[in-house]
């Protein structure tokens, strides 16, 4: 196991009917903006009943952050949070308002080219300037609930920001929230956790026992409810358990002291900037394929998968990560997710976009042994096709 340090400041309210909690959270005196996406929230009343808790506090709404947040949208609500005095964002809405919020967060005060944050990192800015966040969840995906990192859509590509004071404050995880998802974003939604631990997991052994069982219980425990919760976005129990996995998933603690990939993110990344493939389908296509290239450097850990998640123990090695290979796959079709590039009209010869795409954001060494080259990726990504 390799050395790590571990921190994880959020505070979870986890359950139904917790929304009116948020008035013991939030600073009596903070003047909030309040940041969601589509008009989801609106229509189901969690709005209401967000604004309602907040009382009689300085309240301003900022509503549109599309589904990949993009820059141009996140720097409307800095303005406005600059010019409002806002001291307090509280995020309604899934990973890309978590996200989007995030960003918000650090570029609000930020004196200097807020874009430079996407590409330079978050080392210039002035740690006492970033606005304190939390999150009401309405999507199990992402994990953002719980985690310091976020994705910014930009002209330039897709680009990910991190910082500790990142974290939110606080995050009410209320299951009922997310019964009138449509199904298509609930499948992404297991897909999306169920990639994330793989990133962390299906790499080389390290001997972190903890971290791979903790990893594995988390794997079983989509498997086990995703179809379920798909089905019947009304069963709480199933639905409870997608939520709390999907925010373990990402909260840091099974990617500590273990190499991690992230090289189906980045590659996904630039299929939905290319072809705008929602980011969790983008995932589905890629890390079947890429097991497949990659299988001598995963070799241990996709037999380890294979016997843990899925209890292949019969024939040979390579029987058994093939195995394991199609069994994931098979997994994201039972959801209802395509695993193919031409599920999506992508055409064969786009791959050389996606390839240029890729050196052009300088993604030329991914994975965790840094080895997956664009000649590599092109491998992957014909494979996926």
């Amino acid at each position: 196991m390799f050395n790590f340090d571990y921190r994880n400041p959020t505070h979870i309210v986890f359950g139904k009917d917790r929304l009116a909690e948020i008035d013991k959270l939030v600073p009596q005196q903070a003047r909030v903006l309040v940041l969601y996406g589509g008009g989801s929230v609106k229509k189901f009343g969690t709005l209401d009943a967000v604004t309602k808790a907040l009382g009689n506090r300085h309240v301003v709404e900022f509503g549109g952050i599309e589904a990949n947040p993009r820059y141009e949208t996140l720097m409307k609500a800095a303005v406005i949070a600059k010019a409002e005095h806002i001291d307090f964002l509280l995020a309604v809405g899934g990973g890309s308002v978590m996200d989007g919020t995030k960003f918000v967060a650090l570029a609000t005060h930020f004196e200097g080219d807020t874009a430079t944050l996407l590409w330079n990192g978050t080392a210039a800015v002035d740690s006492s300037k970033i606005l304190p966040l939390a999150t009401v969840a309405t999507l199990p995906a992402t994990g953002s609930e719980m985690n310091a990192f976020a994705v910014v859509s930009h002209p330039k590509g897709k680009f990910g920001v991190h910082h500790p004071q990142c974290y939110p404050q606080f995050s009410v995880l209320d299951p009922s929230l997310t019964f009138t998802l449509p199904k298509i974003q609930v499948a992404n939604g297991v897909v999306d956790a169920f990639v994330h631990v793989c990133e962390q997991y299906v790499t080389y052994a390290a001997d972190a026992r903890i971290q791979d069982r903790f990893a594995e219980g988390i794997l079983q425990t989509l498997i086990e409810v995703g179809a379920v919760t798909v089905a019947n976005p009304e069963d709480y129990d199933a639905r409870a358990n997608l939520v709390w996995a999907a925010t373990n998933a990402l909260n840091g603690l099974i990617g500590t002291g273990v190499p991690q990939d992230w090289a189906t993110h980045m590659i996904g990344h630039e299929l939905t900037a290319r072809f705008g493939i929602d980011h969790a389908q983008t995932l589905a296509i890629v890390m079947p394929s890429l097991w497949q290239v990659c299988r001598e450097q995963k070799r241990t850990k996709l037999l380890q998968y294979g016997e843990r998640v899925w209890h292949i123990t019969e024939g040979s090695e390579d029987e058994r990560i093939d195995a394991a290979i199609s069994k994931t796959r098979e997994f994201f079709e039972s959801l209802g997710i395509k695993t193919r590039l031409r599920d999506y009209d992508a055409a064969k010869a786009d791959i050389n976009d996606i390839i240029a795409a890729l050196e052009a954001h300088h993604m030329t060494k991914l994975g965790e042994h840094q080895t997956i080259t664009p000649a590599v990726s092109r491998q992957i990504l014909e494979l996926a096709w």
